[in-house]
């Protein structure tokens, strides 16, 4: 199991060396942003990217059969060709951009950061240019707060402000560590989860999960490791049947894995690598998402390796899954499990589900979707927006109750970009998180009511799963198409819309129901699992 995520890792540097500009006489050698140095397509490179270093360094370092990386003396050049890219293309205080210029962006900087920081200790470096730029942005990153609350960001940080004092041999940074964990550990619900945005995101969870654990391995706290032991036995229930991981009914859509941070943890609590253990299945049999594109690839690349070098060779039998239903009323997830079937809901966005029969994937739905011709433009309205939906819970069944929202699939024209980069080259560069916190609300959060309500029904007749759909339109000839996806988002999350093999199940058009209906007659759909 342990050379799979390697080999997983390993698969993804061709691709990464080819996103970097690898030639010493370029004016922009080091850059990772392909879009940038090469197609010429954006006016500035992306920080973020440079974040790519820490995979390359990890692949320098591992000592694996069939490894042609490790100790590659030429690909020790461009690592720090790659830092020493990060440190000249950032702001003269130390930051960087990554969606728009002079928008200063606190994740960009702190992935970046520490990716460059693990790579200069990792390959045992000595340049002072670079320590000058890991002071400058640290010392910008200490005290910056960027809008929304995304605890990912802050654990993040906090191991930054540690990794960037050990390695410059100072202490100017540790209140402003100690002001990010507290942070963090006030952000943790006590069902074990961290705050992500409008809830819980099992991928993001376990990101924040291998974040801690090495800030901890580094400077123990009993009050982190009682967070982790927490935040483990939450996310351990959430493995599916099939070793996959994630998916919709998360808070933020996404698929996230990061794995090194339970072998971390592992050491001293051995049930965490159970965890792992159940994940490698679905990793084996192909069931891993694919986040190789130009922006993403690095997380998992790194996380994986990570992996790879903290892996436990001594490690307990997998227990057997908890039956029965497991109601976790604050994140609003539930799990039922009875006999060979097993079922994920999150009652916040609607009803959305992952179903599982005998260790197979047998219905994945994100509820459903009508779109709409209004007088200007066409919109579409969703039932899977996060929402305070009016539940009821019995002991075979359960029913949501809600209005639809607008899907928020709000696009950029040259004329938006033209107005954006007017405001960020003028007013908007002194001020870049008023701009954040407006993009957030426009593609993010916030939901607005559609003129449609449903009420979805989910009840168990022994083992077997009946879900009944009733929609109220006030407008069906409005309603141009309708169906139910096993995968739709309508909101802007950079790690969520990756394939994975459960979306294979495609789309139930319900279009031709729509056509039937008159004008006060709803919706209604049954359906049995």
């Amino acid at each position: 199991m342990r050379d799979l995520f390697a080999r997983e890792a390993l698969a993804q540097i061709p691709k990464i060396l080819t996103l970097q500009d690898r030639d010493p006489h370029s004016p922009t050698y080091g850059c990772f942003d392909r879009n940038f140095w090469h197609y010429k397509i954006i006016d500035f490179p992306s920080g973020m990217s440079q974040e790519f270093v820490w995979p390359l360094a990890l692949a320098y370092g591992c000592d694996l059969p069939g490894n042609r990386y490790f100790q590659c003396e030429t690909l020790r050049d461009w690592i720090a060709a790659g830092i020493r890219y990060a440190a000249r293309s950032a702001h003269a205080d130390g930051s960087c951009d990554d969606y728009f210029p002079f928008e200063k962006a606190g994740g960009a900087a702190a992935f970046s950061l520490l990716a460059c920081l693990e790579s200069y200790a990792l390959l045992g470096l000595d340049d002072e240019e670079m320590r000058t730029f890991f002071r400058k942005r640290t010392s910008w990153m200490a005290p910056h707060h960027e809008s929304g609350r995304l605890t990912n960001h802050q654990a993040l940080i906090a191991l930054c402000l540690e990794r960037a004092g050990k390695i410059l041999g100072t202490t100017e940074w540790n209140a402003a560590r100690e002001t990010r964990i507290n942070t963090v550990l006030s952000w943790q619900n006590p069902e074990g989860w961290f705050q992500e945005y409008e809830g819980c995101d099992t991928g993001y969870h376990t990101l924040t999960i291998g974040l801690l654990a090495e800030l901890n391995r580094i400077r123990p706290d009993a009050r982190i490791g009682e967070a982790l032991e927490r935040a483990v036995r939450f996310v351990a229930e959430f493995v599916h049947a099939d070793g996959s991981f994630g998916g919709e009914y998360t808070s933020r859509n996404t698929y996230n894995f990061f794995p090194h941070g339970f072998e971390m943890v592992g050491s001293w609590l051995p049930e965490a690598l159970a965890v792992n253990d159940r994940f490698a299945r679905g990793l084996e049999a192909g069931l891993a998402p694919c986040y190789a594109d130009d922006h993403i690839i690095g997380h998992h690349t790194w996380s994986y390796l990570l992996a790879w070098r903290e892996w436990r060779s001594e490690r307990p039998t997998v227990p057997a899954r908890k039956t029965g239903r497991q109601w976790y009323e604050q994140s609003r997830l539930l799990i039922e499990r009875r006999g060979g079937a097993e079922l994920y809901l999150a009652l916040n966005k609607g009803g959305v589900f992952r179903f599982f029969r005998d260790g197979k994937l047998i219905a994945s739905d994100t509820q459903i979707s009508l779109r709409l011709r209004g007088p200007k433009k066409i919109r579409t309205a969703v039932a899977h927006l996060v929402d305070d939906y009016a539940v009821e819970l019995g002991e075979d069944q359960v029913t949501i109750r809600g209005s639809l929202g607008w899907a928020k699939h709000k696009q950029m024209t040259s004329l938006n970009l033209l107005i954006l980069r007017g405001v960020m080259l003028s007013v908007g560069r002194f001020n870049p998180d008023l701009i954040r916190k407006l993009l957030q609300k426009m593609l993010i959060t916030g939901k607005q009511a559609a003129p449609a309500g449903f009420q979805r029904t989910i009840r168990w007749e022994g083992d077997k799963l009946i879900v009944e759909d009733e929609v109220n339109a006030d407008d069906w000839p409005a309603v141009l198409d309708a169906g139910i996806g096993s995968s739709q988002t309508s909101i802007y999350v950079v790690m969520s819309r990756t394939y994975q093999p459960g979306q294979l199940q495609g789309w139930h058009d319900l279009t031709p129901q729509v056509r039937k209906l008159g004008p006060s007659e709803p919706l209604r759909v049954r359906r049995e699992f």
